[in-house]
């Protein structure tokens, strides 16, 4: 999930490269249009909510892991991923309580959304998610290191999203209740 709504976002460039990346054992389903999405309003809050807000909640419901990419936005989450949040949050079933979740997040500035994940990490702590705490994929001057049409060309950034994909895989599995293998590209790097 992208937490931006701009068309030529980096962050999700980056849920993309994530997705290039092969994680191996999961497939990659970007939504970055939170944009659809009507303010939380607890009046609307039924059993028969707006349906960009049905949409969300099955995607989720389907979905065996979340990784969300945040920009930074006045030193904390953007408010369209706030209110994504906050419509999933208030679902009968309470779709993130217990959900593994993995943050990642890209800036043009010198702090690569470090602010904006921990507000984030607060959040989904608050509403029971399972969230992944290592490697923190913070990408600082994400404008250098991304090519003009957003294809990653940073290789410690693509090494340390990788490593979050393995730590989000491992998360699932523990939370499924299942055993946990590591893909081979894992594998063979010892890690």
């Amino acid at each position: 999930m992208s937490g931006s709504l701009r068309a030529d976002s980096h962050n999700t460039a980056l849920l993309h490269a994530a997705r290039a990346l092969d994680p191996g054992g999961f497939a990659i389903d970007i939504d970055h249009d939170l944009g659809r999405l009507p303010l939380y309003n607890q009046d609307l809050d039924t059993g028969t909510p707006p349906a960009p807000v049905t949409t969300l909640h099955a995607r989720i419901a389907e979905a065996d892991a979340l990784l969300i990419a945040t920009p930074e936005h006045n030193a904390s989450v953007p408010a369209a991923l706030k209110n994504a949040i906050d419509w999933a949050s208030t679902a009968p079933e309470g779709l993130l309580r217990g959900k593994p979740v993995a943050i990642a997040g890209a800036s043009p500035g010198p702090f690569g959304s470090v602010r904006a994940q921990l507000a984030l990490r607060h959040i989904l702590a608050a509403v029971g998610a399972e969230v992944v705490v290592k490697p923190e994929v913070t990408v600082f001057h994400c404008d250098t290191r991304f090519t003009h049409d957003r294809r990653l060309t940073d290789p410690y950034t693509a090494d340390l999203l990788r490593e979050l994909l393995d730590a989000l895989a491992r998360k699932g599995r523990r939370c499924a209740g299942r055993p946990y293998t590591a893909p081979r590209s894992l594998q063979r790097e010892g890690r």
